[in-house]
């Protein structure tokens, strides 16, 4: 269900035809107010369902300001090493941290941005995959533009095509494409992908460098070669499953778009006696730190994680006042691991 628009400030003293400074002493709690005008504000208010800017309020009245982080799942490492750079720069900078997980639910996304209005968060940090979904940005734009106006900082990472807020963006598409280079060079010519939902854009980015590279050396990823499941450990079990059940010859390589649905895919090819990376080489994407600690090691390509958490960070506690949004960019390193090696067939 998409939140309705927020009521401003400015919509109460137009409703109780008072001056904007008189409906703010009112709904703060200055006494010094005309009772008939305090009765107009109040009542206008009460009839425009009207939720305090709490940012605001924070700052005038000198409250030790927060931020609200908004990621997709909080147990994923990705997203806690994410966070870790947040709170490092925000404890830096005396501000409290508020995290909600969404689930990668687009609509519980926006509900929190709304929640987060109506609370003390002086900054809102989006952690995570955008949608590609138009209804969603609609709704999230409407909660974040009016946030924006009334003093509100808003930073993201990864990429949210429609909203112009600031943005640190890992750079998805060319690490894929890096790491698809990588297998090529090894050898390997018969592939297949894990992918999560192709609503979200992460997916949709690192597939397309993925099979754009393998595309420009003349090597066809079919669609029946992509296998979609869940963003998760399990969804990455599910997917090579799924991919092992079919049958026939499997590919030499397989990239799973997320560590985390990698580490899912290595048990079920352990589980099928498929050893890795004698028959069947396996790649991630993120590194997060327990890929190290796999048997075989993981091969992947590495994002600074927890500095995408820490520009985004920096992004909204500077508050720069400017209509054009800014945009940083953090490549990622291919990182070759014993779960890969040149094709046995």
């Amino acid at each position: 269900m998409i939140a309705r628009p927020h009521v401003t400030l400015e919509d109460v003293a137009r409703s109780a035809q008072v001056s904007l400074a008189t409906a703010s002493r009112v709904l703060n709690g200055t006494t010094n107010v005309r009772p008939d005008l305090r009765e107009r504000v109040v009542l206008a208010a009460s009839e425009l369902a009207y939720t305090p800017n709490a940012h605001a309020q924070a700052l005038a009245g000198g409250a030790r300001p927060a931020v609200g982080v908004i990621c997709h799942d909080v147990s994923d490492p990705y997203f806690v090493a994410i966070a870790t750079g947040v709170m490092r720069v925000a404890s830096a900078n005396g501000l409290l941290v508020m995290l909600a997980s969404t689930f990668r639910d687009p609509y519980k996304e926006v509900e929190y941005v709304s929640m987060l209005r109506a609370q003390r968060a002086s900054a809102i940090l989006l952690i995570g995959s955008g949608f590609e979904d138009r209804a969603w940005e609609r709704a999230l734009a409407a909660e974040l533009d009016p946030y924006r106006r009334g003093g509100g900082q808003v930073a993201v990472v990864s990429r949210h095509r429609s909203l112009r807020v600031d943005s640190v963006q890992p750079e998805n598409l060319e690490g894929a494409a890096a790491l698809a280079g990588a297998m090529l060079e090894l050898g390997h010519r018969r592939f297949a992908v894990l992918a999560g939902p192709r609503t979200l854009t992460t997916v949709v980015d690192r597939l397309a460098g993925f099979a754009g590279e393998l595309a420009d050396n003349d090597v066809k990823l079919a669609e029946e070669d992509i296998v979609e499941s869940a963003f998760t450990r399990d969804g990455g079990y599910a997917a090579m499953q799924t991919l092992i059940a079919r049958g026939g010859t499997l590919p030499t390589c397989v990239f799973a778009v997320t560590d985390v649905m990698a580490i899912g895919a290595l048990t079920a090819l352990r589980e099928a006696g498929i050893s890795v990376p004698g028959e069947v080489s396996l790649a991630g994407f993120d590194d997060i730190p327990v890929v190290r600690d796999l048997s075989p090691a993981l091969t992947t390509v590495a994002l600074p994680l927890e500095q995408l958490g820490e520009r985004a960070m920096e992004l909204a506690i500077r508050g720069a006042r400017t209509t054009r949004s800014r945009t940083v960019r953090l490549p990622g390193e291919v990182v070759l691991r014993e779960s890969t090696a040149p094709p046995a067939r």
